[in-house]
């Protein structure tokens, strides 16, 4: 569970004739992560692709690219058989696709320039002048302009180009005509308009008036959107119709591509080939036996180690499983001898054969519960073959983190509403995964909702659970909004230390059994020094010694008479010594503190300037207990805002669900203080208003649930847990083969 599943390198060695035979079985069976020769053995070359590769990787372009233009997804079809001929009928479908995506093309375009031209004309349908009427002049300068239009006509009554000139405008755009002088360029009104921001605007080439000219122009864009939509539904059809082949063609045609290169893995000479790649242990028979039955005796199968790595990626175990020569069929004994004597080549001296030097692939071993967990893991990297897989860990304590912050049923019974919607709905591993994890954080929200009594920030459950059904004293537990229960907003606080204590305390024992594999004494030292620290720093912290001098909640918080009445209020003062010469006293739990600073100086020197991360890194969980009080306080000021709420005399707040805001004067006189009368207390349309403001702000603080809670509960668990233990980059697991979702076995 803790481990990536057990993987085991394998040789496949052969003669070339049965290459092709021996790529087909493995890739039907889709089990082997094909390993990538590099070229270093004497006498081995990479091999080349099998004849017809280059054509069946163009016609691989091609169908997905007629795909794309049918926007067809591969969920569009059923699965079939993909009858002989195909490719002629390929060659059809291709052709009557690309002739109608040319045509649409070329509609397209022009149904552009035909919206250019409207938009162009649009500007002196305003002026409602004949089109004709503003071009063709000699003696006088026209221009169509749109912009400010006293700073137009004060720039060209300011020109020295311009004898006389005038213009018509409608809205902001104005015609000009001018008459230029006798020593003017060509374009005086351009010339002074130079300091004006105006726009100018082509006159169209018609004699039509504006209106007339948009008319024929709306006409032939009502043709040509007719003419693309009988294209569009051309091309719908043909989807309807041709779905399916496409998406068999596709699949067959990744096949064959996929084998057809397969060799470029492979190290080859001549006559032989070895293939090399990783495979789940208990699987190896299964191999064996296809192999067996597709070619018989004709290659030799080897599995040449179970790999048992150390975190850092170097061979602690290297189990031989198998040795032998190669045997062979007696038709093709001359290409097996051969096949061996180049193997040969390849061999230490101690009689092993050398592998192709990759790590194995990581293929992630967690029981159904925690599989939507290992995406959470992939986000930062999938764990090495040779380390511990968290994910287990994550699935027991991101939903805790998450539901601890959140802690209410009615936005935990709509996170696992989401969650099933996502999970049941969508196809994509990514999304189901997601779906997964909110569920769980959802059910656990919902948990710590009935632990605090809350409803939608209502304190409904508290009333009925607790009070009436169970009538217990101690829940449900405040989550510290109201002045008479501002203990618990600091007893929260010391609740998130104490989790992030022991989280880190599970970081640093995973870190130790890692570090078990180069010995007991270099875990002690790497990893126990850390242990010695974090528990030796905060026992003091949580110690009676120097009491004065600390926070008081932190000794009130658990005592008897605190928020969490459990009788704890400080570890006693163990072991107390006195220095010599220097004014402290030092105490057992301090001495471990230093034993595991002294440990951590002797075994990493470096590493001992970040001693005190030992007690920053578990301040960092205090984020906890603020995210906490912060959604807490939203949901709040949403009730208050529709319900309102009063202050009783014990300095209690009570929202006016079932009392009107005269009740508190009738019932407690001047002891109680009404906070807000409420948009429901306050007409028909502030209720109305005021249940939209309810309905959204509760939308709101749920999705701002998401990016404060379940961001602030993933970065603890990447930078303040990972980081104990984990590296990761591991390589995925990606077997050799496809699996066949359109097209039938032939």
């Amino acid at each position: 569970m803790l481990r990536p599943e057990q993987m085991s390198k394998v040789s496949v060695t052969g003669s070339r004739a049965v290459m092709a035979p021996v790529i087909e079985t493995i890739h039907e069976l889709n089990l082997v992560h094909l390993s990538d020769y590099d070229g270093s053995w004497e006498g081995f070359d990479n091999g080349n692709p099998i004849e017809g590769a280059d054509q069946a990787s163009e016609k691989l372009v091609t169908v997905r690219a007629l795909e794309n233009t049918l926007e067809l997804s591969a969920d569009e079809a059923e699965p079939g058989r993909l009858e002989t001929g195909w490719e002629d009928r390929l060659e059809e479908i291709r052709t009557r696709i690309n002739e109608l995506d040319d045509q649409r093309g070329e509609v397209t375009d022009e149904l552009r320039q035909v919206n250019e031209k409207i938009d162009r004309v649009a500007p002196f349908a305003e002026l409602g002048i004949d089109l004709d009427l503003l071009s063709g002049y000699e003696s006088v300068d026209v221009a169509v302009v749109e912009g400010p239009v006293g700073a137009i006509e004060d720039a060209i009554a300011a020109s020295d180009d311009v004898r006389a000139f005038e213009t018509f405008t409608g809205g902001d755009v104005v015609a000009i005509v001018a008459a230029p002088t006798e020593d003017a360029d060509d374009a005086p009104i351009d010339d002074a308009l130079v300091g004006v921001d105006v726009t100018r605007h082509s006159v169209p080439e018609t004699e039509q008036s504006p209106e007339a000219y948009v008319a024929d122009l709306e006409d032939e864009k009502v043709d040509l959107e007719s003419r693309r939509e009988e294209i569009d539904a051309e091309l719908a059809e043909i989807k309807r119709e041709e779905a399916g082949f496409l998406l068999r063609v596709e699949e067959e045609l990744t096949v064959e591509v996929q084998q057809a290169e397969a060799p470029l893995q492979f190290a080859t000479t001549d006559r032989a080939f070895i293939a090399e790649g990783w495979i789940p242990t208990d699987e190896y028979d299964r191999l064996v036996a296809a192999l067996d039955d597709a070619v018989g005796d004709s290659v030799e199968i080897e599995e040449l180690e179970r790999a048992d790595y150390d975190r850092h990626g170097a061979h602690s175990h290297t189990e031989d499983v198998q040795e032998g020569a190669p045997s062979a069929a007696d038709e093709d004994d001359e290409a097996a001898a051969d096949a061996d004597d180049q193997q040969q080549k390849a061999v230490t001296d101690g009689g092993s054969t050398v592998t192709m030097g990759d790590e194995p692939p990581t293929v992630q071993n967690n029981p159904g519960v925690a599989k939507p967990f290992e995406l959470l893991v992939q986000a930062v990297n999938r764990p090495k073959y040779s380390e511990l897989d968290p994910t287990i860990f994550l699935f027991l304590t991101f939903p805790a983190f998450f539901g601890f912050m959140i802690g209410d049923v009615g936005y935990g019974i709509m996170y696992v509403a989401i969650g099933a919607y996502m999970a049941t709905q969508f196809d994509s591993k990514g999304v189901t995964s997601l779906g997964g994890v909110a569920i769980w954080a959802g059910l656990f929200t919902i948990l710590f909702g009935i632990i605090y009594g809350e409803i939608f920030g209502l304190h409904i459950l508290g009333e009925v659970i607790w009070h009436d059904v169970f009538h217990s004293e101690l829940l449900p537990l405040n989550k510290g909004l109201e002045p008479a229960a501002s203990d618990f907003a600091l007893g929260w606080m010391v609740v998130s230390v104490l989790a992030g204590i022991v989280h880190l305390n599970i970081g640093y024992i995973l870190d130790f059994y890692e570090n078990l594999s180069h010995g007991f004494k270099d875990a002690l030292f790497h990893s126990g020094s850390w242990i010695l620290m974090i528990n030796g720093i905060w026992i003091w912290i949580f110690s009676a010694q120097a009491e004065g001098s600390k926070p008081d909640f932190l000794f009130k918080t658990f005592a008897s008479d605190g928020p969490f009445p459990i009788g704890f209020t400080g570890f006693p003062e163990w072991g107390l010594v006195t220095i010599p010469g220097i004014d402290f006293l030092l105490t057992a739990p301090f001495l471990i503190f230093l034993i595991g600073l002294v440990m951590l100086i002797v075994s990493e020197p470096v590493e001992a300037v970040e001693s005190l991360d030992v007690v920053v890194n578990v301040f960092s969980y205090t984020r906890m207990g603020a995210v906490l009080l912060a959604k807490a306080g939203m949901a709040f000021v949403v009730n208050l805002l529709f319900f309102g709420a009063y202050e009783d005399p014990d300095g209690e707040f009570h929202f006016l669900r079932n009392h009107e805001p005269s009740y508190v004067a009738e019932h407690y006189g001047e002891g109680a203080d009404v906070i807000f009368n409420g948009l429901m207390h306050s007409g028909t349309a502030a209720l109305l208003g005021g249940l939209v403001i309810l309905v959204l702000g509760h939308i709101v603080v749920l999705v701002l649930g998401v990016t404060s809670a379940g961001l602030q509960a993933v970065r603890l668990e990447y930078v303040e847990f990972f980081n104990k233990f984990y590296e990761g980059g591991g390589e995925n697991y990606e077997p050799f083969g496809t699996d066949r979702n359109h097209t039938e076995d032939p």
